[in-house]
């Protein structure tokens, strides 16, 4: 085998694992014959969205944002764009009608939520007192900042309408399926795209103190209501989110394993430790795939 061959393998694989074509399916709820409302966003939604009206039977509707560039065609779903990382307008639209989409639901109503990376700069609804200018300061502050993506969404959390599992509230009582493809480390369903419909454990004390640990202010207001906790969002143990079901339809970790035994895996090893480039053939060598390849660091200057 080439190296250009097991790199050609290699990419092949790993973009089978994530392909919402094979893992959107297995995934879709059940057709009993109510309403099914499809919403979400991130960078990989309208994709997402064009697999589920391939494979559901029944009627649907909806709507998904998605980054600018990332439209694909579908005939009952509308897909919209929008920026990313910073949000605009055309985000701020899209998430208000989202919400419009999902207000006086029944328990009779199904609402498949279709998340993946990106989706919170793309769904940028502020609180009441807060502007999208805000909301775009504040975005580009935490980019420049070194925070975490889990840190940067705590913020977001609390600052929104609709992350944080508030649009799981708004969606309450109709049942809210949400299927997820993660890429943030951990794989936390609150962290990516800042949760929209799960439950958030964090709280204003823990978004105000990665504000002061960053030194990024935000408007006077919106600190005095952090510091107040008046801006918490839905909690875990929130009746309005009881019953709802998140799928992690695929992760980093899944894509790594789908090489098991079946591809060389390839990995830049910074380190420069023999033991440590062992320690990575040793994982690998766990998994059982057929070959590893290490590669040097590289230094950029």
């Amino acid at each position: 085998m080439t190296p250009r061959d097991m790199l050609r393998r290699l990419f092949d694989a790993a973009i089978a694992a994530a392909d919402p074509a094979s893992c959107v399916p297995p995934h879709l709820p059940p057709d009993d014959g109510g309403r099914l409302i499809v919403i979400g966003a991130g960078k990989v939604s309208a994709e997402m969205a064009r697999v589920v009206e391939a494979h559901w039977t029944g009627a649907l509707s909806g709507l998904v944002v998605t980054r600018y560039g990332h439209a694909v065609p579908c005939e009952q779903i509308e897909i919209v764009e929008a920026a990313h990382p910073v949000p605009d307008a055309a985000g701020l639209d899209a998430a208000q009608r989202i919400l419009k989409r999902v207000e006086n639901l029944t328990a009779d109503d199904t609402v498949l939520c279709l998340i993946s990376g990106g989706g919170s700069a793309l769904l940028p609804l502020p609180l009441p007192g807060i502007t999208l200018a805000d909301k775009q300061a504040l975005n580009r502050a935490l980019l420049k900042s070194g925070a975490s993506i889990s840190e940067m969404n705590c913020v977001r959390r609390h600052l929104s309408a609709i992350k944080g599992g508030r649009l799981a509230a708004a969606c309450h009582p109709a049942k809210v399926v949400t299927l997820t493809i993660s890429d943030v480390p951990g794989d936390d369903p609150s962290v990516i795209a800042s949760g929209p419909t799960v439950p958030d454990a964090s709280t204003c004390a823990d978004a105000l103190a990665i504000l002061d640990r960053y030194q990024i202010g935000v408007p006077e207001s919106v600190r005095a209501a952090l510091q107040a906790g008046e801006l918490e969002t839905p909690k875990p143990g929130d009746p309005r989110l009881d019953g709802i079901e998140t799928h992690l339809i695929t992760t980093p970790q899944i894509a790594l394993e789908a090489a098991d035994g079946r591809i060389p895996v390839l990995a830049n090893v910074s380190e420069t430790s023999t033991r440590e480039a062992l320690r990575y053939i040793e994982g690998a060598n766990k998994l059982g795939v057929a070959g590893f390849m290490v590669m040097p660091s590289v230094i950029y200057v």
